[in-house]
């Protein structure tokens, strides 16, 4: 089946550093692939380098960025020219029609209109493949322009080469880090309009130069077709290894047959999932977004000549063996990436796990934000949901004793370094919660430490270490203390007991993380119902849940002094205080469920998706960061939802397509139909699961790695009925 037809690259890349539509790059990559490429169309612009609307083009950028809030690093841009030799960004960029560039996964294409040459290039996982088609065949060069920090530039005319490195970064690497690479043409170079240019733009006639941000022009003796081919290869090891990577990945395959594989790996990729449908444009969507799902986290690894894993570590400068996955940000993927790839990409997820395993033994931690080491953003340690709900659904191919090891260490212990670890442990060991007087966002550290410490329980049960066990879902009871039932909010409690003054539910920042008490006072996956009854019952919570979705959209900046984008994205919209823009809220719809009220999620969850997503340049609803607002959506349109990663449930939500078909690894698969599905028709009035009843409101991983037959009968009208405790998603007081 031809699914990449589907995606569209440019979904949420309408977005400015005020207003987020996706926040997302237009990435030409493999699934998971190292080098990713992207238009740069605005190099001032910082991370936010290109932008559907602009015209002018600066070059093709090799990027690994994965949020423009955390920039890019071992980036550099590429260029075809002809005329005049002139490099700054802004004053080399050439103009083109909307119709002459196409953005594929596997592919990109423009046409330059002030230089008549036509750039297209297709990826491997660490490599490139690029052709150029110029119209005049004099005073043709090709810039190659890396970014600010210490460059090399080697022009070597007889093989016909450009090796080079770059050191550009944004944080979160060793002193010795560096982007190496490697360009081959297939025309001879014309040695006397070759040369480099210093970061002042200054040119000169030198074959080899290192200094910041050197740059490079290559003259071309192009032929009479004008067409010139290029060989790109890249390395974070060194610059032989990236020779070996474009020996292994393009060796002498020409251009098109590098961008068919590319686009047999996509397929291959996609297709993982089959969807059948009469609505092309939710088919967009859909792929659209599985499409950013496979994009991180980013392979890392490389391969020797002689077939060996190999990776340059991020963590300790040094080079070691074994596999490397890095650009991730767990406080967000955890909640939808990671469980979908348990279900889609076990295998992978094993070595992706083995790679974090891997990060803890060279860095003395496990990793909370990597790109491509630490940046220690975000609160809580939330890689301790990705490695429990792996280990409780059976994914093998990491050692669990070390990445026990290693959570249970920044459960217990203080880290030197304030980037590694859990900030302000030992008060949390004292107090049960990070006083709001003490530590900032506490109330959001608190309760992602709080569920941490149950993650981590799980796998210290099947361990056998009881007393680990035993002290870790105790404390997992500790978001009890932050709730105030005189104001039925989480709230920032001080080191006396006293509660943070003054309170306000709409105040954004403080005791709370990118929201204010709205949206992050249900972050107790582990026990809805023991929050609901410590909230005055279900229904209270009911009551409760209903006026989060009902009450305006309004708020204070609070402690941020400014608006933040967070609160402009759930401004826009009609959703109550629910800002599915931000993850402490993609679990919000689900929480009607996890009580025994399934219309409500099945109403939310279907307006939500239907409303807020497309494929369209500004087609979600907030920062995308790194496959996790897509896996969102995903799971919607399947009908169910990983409410608690740790536990190996999915709540049953509200399916989107008449049909879906799963393809497993081990050749099984999940078949889910959807009788009488329509807009409208939202609600599910019964399941059956391998044609028998289901009554509860979950599916349980066995039921559906086993391969499963799934159909829903939908209806227009919500069902209303009483759900024994038995049957509702997991909780820690009931079950």
């Amino acid at each position: 089946m031809n699914v990449l037809q589907y995606v569209n690259p440019l979904q949420g890349t309408a977005s400015t550093f005020r207003f987020s539509n996706g926040n997302t790059l237009p990435l030409v990559a493999r699934p998971f692939g190292m080098a990713a490429w992207s238009p740069q169309t605005d190099e001032a612009g910082k991370g936010w380098f290109f932008h559907p609307s602009h015209r002018h083009f600066e070059g093709i950028r090799l990027t690994h960025q994965p949020s423009p809030w955390i920039e890019d690093y071992g980036h550099l841009t590429i260029l075809p020219q002809t005329g005049p030799l002139i490099v700054s960004a802004a004053k080399r960029s050439s103009s083109f029609r909307s119709e002459d560039m196409s953005i594929k996964p596997d592919y990109f294409r423009v046409k330059l209109r002030r230089y008549n040459t036509l750039l297209e290039l297709s990826p491997t996982e660490r490599c490139a493949s690029m052709r150029m088609t110029f119209e005049a065949i004099q005073e043709a060069r090709v810039l190659v322009a890396p970014f600010a920090g210490e460059s090399s530039i080697t022009i070597d005319p007889g093989r016909r080469r450009l090796t080079g490195y770059t050191r550009a970064n944004s944080g979160g690497v060793p002193e010795n880090f560096a982007m190496y690479y490697v360009i081959d043409f297939d025309c001879d170079l014309d040695v006397q309009a070759s040369g480099t240019w210093d970061q002042d733009g200054k040119a000169s006639i030198h074959l080899h130069e290192v200094g910041n941000r050197t740059s490079a022009f290559i003259g071309l003796n192009i032929p009479e077709s004008g067409e010139v081919n290029l060989r790109i290869g890249t390395s974070f090891i060194s610059l032989e290894q990236a020779i070996t990577n474009l020996t292994q990945e393009i060796g002498s395959k020409s251009f098109d047959l590098v961008r068919a594989e590319a686009t047999q790996a996509w397929e291959e990729t996609l297709n993982r999932i089959q969807v059948e449908d009469q609505d092309e444009d939710k088919i967009s969507t859909f792929y659209t977004c599985l499409y950013r799902v496979c994009l991180f986290p980013r392979m890392w690894h490389e391969f020797t000549a002689q077939g060996e894993k190999v990776h340059y570590s991020p963590y300790n400068g040094q080079i070691v063996k074994g596999p490397m996955y890095c650009d991730n940000g767990f406080w967000d993927t955890y909640r939808t990436s990671y469980p979908l790839f348990s279900l889609l990409f076990p295998s992978r997820l094993g070595e992706i796990l083995e790679s974090y395993v891997n990060a803890y033994k060279e860095g003395g931690w496990m990793p909370k934000w990597s790109s491509p080491g630490e940046r220690s953003a975000m609160p809580g340690t939330l890689i301790d949901a990705v490695f429990a709900d792996a280990f409780v659904k059976g994914i093998e191919g990491y050692d669990v004793q070390s990445a026990y090891e290693g959570l249970l260490k920044h459960a217990s212990q203080a880290a030197e370094d304030a980037h590694f670890g859990r900030k302000g442990v030992r008060a949390y060991q004292a107090f049960g919660y990070l006083p709001a007087d003490q530590f900032h966002e506490s109330v959001s550290n608190t309760l992602d430490y709080v569920y941490g410490d149950f993650c981590i329980a799980q796998l210290a049960r099947s361990l056998g270490k009881d007393e680990e066990y035993t002290l870790l879902m105790d404390r997992a009871r500790n978001y009890a203390k932050l709730l105030d039932p005189s104001v039925g909010f989480m709230r920032g409690k001080r080191a006396d007991g006293s509660w943070d003054e003054p309170f306000d539910p709409i105040e954004w920042g403080g005791a709370y993380c990118e929201g204010g008490a709205w949206q992050c006072s249900w972050a107790v996956q582990h026990d809805i119902v023991g929050l609901a009854e410590s909230m005055g019952g279900k229904d209270v919570f009911l009551a409760r849940m209903h006026e989060l979705l009902s009450t305006a959209p309004l708020f204070k900046v609070g402690s941020y002094g400014l608006e933040i984008h967070e609160m402009s994205e759930m401004a826009s919209i009609n959703f109550g205080q629910f800002a599915i823009s931000n993850q402490p809220s993609f679990h919000i719809p689900y929480l009607f469920a996890a009580v025994g009220s399934p219309a409500g999620t099945q109403y939310w969850v279907r307006k939500t998706a239907k409303e807020l997503f497309s494929s369209a340049p500004d087609g979600l609803p907030g920062d995308e960061d790194n496959g996790s607002l897509c896996a969102w959506y995903i799971f919607a349109c399947m009908g169910m939802y990983p409410l608690c990663p740790g536990v190996p449930e999915y709540v049953i939500g509200s399916p989107m397509f008449e049909r879906m078909t799963l393809h497993l690894e081990k050749g099984k698969q999940i078949v889910i139909e959807a009788a009488c599905n329509a807009p409208n028709n939202c609600y599910v009035r019964s399941v059956q699961v391998n044609n028998e009843s289901h009554q509860p409101l979950f599916f349980t991983h066995d039921q559906l790695i086993d391969g499963a037959f799934i159909q829903f009968d939908m209806s227009d009208i919500p069902q209303v009925k009483h759900v024994e405790d038995k049957n509702l998603p997991y909780s820690m007081s009931v079950r």
